[in-house]
């Protein structure tokens, strides 16, 4: 396989961090030295050359990371707005492949692309610890583009149902302490994923 383009999946409404009235960006939200997309970017740049950002709403919040940013291709897909619109900006670039990272998983593990990468014969491979798959974990090939936008346009926003519905593979981890996709969706999971968190002298901060 060609080198994937990479993709941070953040285009969510964070609905379990609201305030009252207030929107919080879950994935802003300190985390150990750095953010929560601070800790993505950091892990994923290991592992991946080429990595852009998808978040939708005003992207000045975000610039200081110096991903290149894309907003959702279609409005209100959920995951699979961010995955339509990384597509079309890998086939722009020349890439045959993306490579997904939820921006909610900080502990995804090191061999998370290399494993993804090398599944054969399949146009998408996801990630799966245990018993629990992760759609939105995974390696998709960016000639489906056409049949993932009619798939949303029909109203469609299951991520893994559409995955069923093509040759596909699952690579799979063993379950530790944490989870190697972990998700965090409440403030409850933050403070217990930050238990997990060691040492870390490099971070990317913003500035």
């Amino acid at each position: 396989m060609s080198a994937p383009l990479g993709v941070i999946i953040a285009g969510g409404q964070s609905r379990r961090f609201k305030s009252s009235s207030q929107q919080i960006d879950k994935f802003l939200m300190p985390f150990g030295q750095t953010t929560l997309l601070g800790h993505i970017i950091d892990r994923a740049k290991k592992q991946i050359s080429n990595l852009i950002l998808n978040v939708n709403g005003d992207v000045g919040r975000v610039l200081s990371y110096g991903l290149d940013i894309i907003g959702d291709e279609m409005a209100d897909a959920g995951p699979l707005g961010g995955i339509l619109a990384a597509m079309k900006a890998a086939k722009a670039k020349g890439h045959r492949h993306i490579v997904t990272f939820s921006g909610d998983s900080p502990f995804f593990p090191d061999d998370y692309v290399k494993r993804l990468t090398g599944e054969r014969d399949v146009r998408i491979a996801i990630a799966r610890s245990g018993d629990k798959q992760h759609p939105v974990m995974g390696v998709f090939e960016v000639s489906l583009y056409d049949d993932l936008k009619a798939y949303i346009e029909n109203g469609e926003r299951r991520v893994m149902w559409w995955v069923k519905r093509h040759s596909h593979g699952e690579v799979v981890w063993d379950i530790k302490n944490p989870d190697p996709f972990f998700n965090i969706n409440t403030r409850q999971d933050l403070d217990e994923a930050e238990k997990y968190l060691g040492p870390s002298p490099k971070q990317i901060l913003p500035s």
